[in-house]
């Protein structure tokens, strides 16, 4: 386990969550402002990028796990982004589609951001968004981002997001 929360518990993923990060990426709304949705052998191509982040970074996108139900919710993560050829540490959200509106992306979002501050003393933290992507700039906005600037970021237009931790400038 990574974080907990009142609600949630973060953990590393491992090869038995396929079945459910394959549902997840293969959902057209979860999946509707991502150049596309995956496959199954796609998904356990993402499940094992998160694991080799977690070798190489020491974090990456965990899964989001129910307290009460112990079922998985989604993801939530610090990962490392490359952004106008900088490093950049990106907390990163994708809740499933039956899992909206209940506030767990905010949660897990907040407790990723004071990991990165607290226990990683980063100095700022960002989300790359896209500019349509409207509930999740809302997430953003809540955990106390605001709109840094503008990137390409895999050939498509972002808003970048960012909040600095107390008392660290913003570049």
């Amino acid at each position: 386990m990574i974080l907990e929360t009142e609600r949630l518990r973060l953990r590393e993923l491992v090869a038995s969550d396929l079945d459910f990060v394959a549902e997840m990426l293969a959902d057209p709304d979860v999946m509707r402002f991502y150049p596309k949705r995956y496959s199954r052998d796609e998904a356990r191509g993402w499940l094992d990028k998160q694991r080799e982040r977690y070798e190489r970074d020491g974090h990456g996108l965990w899964l989001v796990v129910d307290r009460a139900a112990d079922e998985p919710r989604g993801q939530v993560g610090l990962v490392l982004q490359r952004v106008d050829g900088r490093d950049q540490r990106e907390i990163g959200y994708l809740i499933h589609r039956p899992f909206w509106r209940q506030g767990l992306a905010y949660e897990a979002a907040r407790a990723v951001r004071d990991f990165a501050f607290e226990r990683l003393a980063l100095p700022r933290i960002i989300s790359l968004i896209r500019p349509e992507n409207v509930p999740s700039q809302a997430v953003a906005r809540k955990i106390g981002m605001t709109v840094w600037k503008r990137a390409l970021h895999a050939n498509l237009d972002h808003l970048v997001f960012s909040v600095a931790s107390r008392g660290a400038p913003i570049p």
